[in-house]
């Protein structure tokens, strides 16, 4: 017998890619996160064992965010254009056109790549972008309360 407080929860968002140590540092250094204890990459020179498989970013206090699957193919996606969907992608709010603006440099010397820039949108403005592993993801202006939900 199951009630309401025996749902699934999400634990993390998972992204396929072919290199997991590149783009789970894109993320962190993006996003502010931290990797789970051993998760951390190797000192230089060391083999980066766990790098070529699986790793797992959490925020600062410790809850699950992003994991890291090496795979050895992934197709990119080619949205907006057709081809390959985009098939999931990750949306990332920052509270005024200004933090968009500086987020689009930010996203850039990371590596990541604009696909669709809709900064003069009115309603919401926003920019797409590639992650280092083609993964589409959105960064828009929300203006709501930090705490309401989207």
């Amino acid at each position: 017998m199951t009630d309401q407080d025996s749902r699934p929860r999400l634990c993390q968002v998972v992204l396929d890619c072919l290199d997991a140590r590149a783009l789970a540092e894109f993320y962190r250094a993006l996003l502010g996160l931290v990797y789970r204890p051993g998760d951390e990459p190797p000192e230089a020179g060391a083999d980066d064992e766990r790098g070529r498989d699986w790793l797992v970013l959490r925020t600062p206090g410790g809850a699950s965010q992003l994991a890291f699957q090496q795979v050895d193919e992934l197709p990119e996606a080619t949205w907006p254009q057709d081809g390959v969907p985009q098939q999931l992608h990750l949306d990332l709010t920052v509270p005024s056109v200004e933090d968009l603006r500086a987020q689009h440099d930010r996203v850039l010397s990371l590596g990541g790549r604009l696909l669709l820039d809709r900064m003069d949108d009115e309603e919401e403005p926003l920019r797409v972008y590639a992650d280092l592993a083609g993964h589409p993801f959105c960064v828009f202006v929300s203006r709501r309360g930090a705490s309401e939900p989207l």
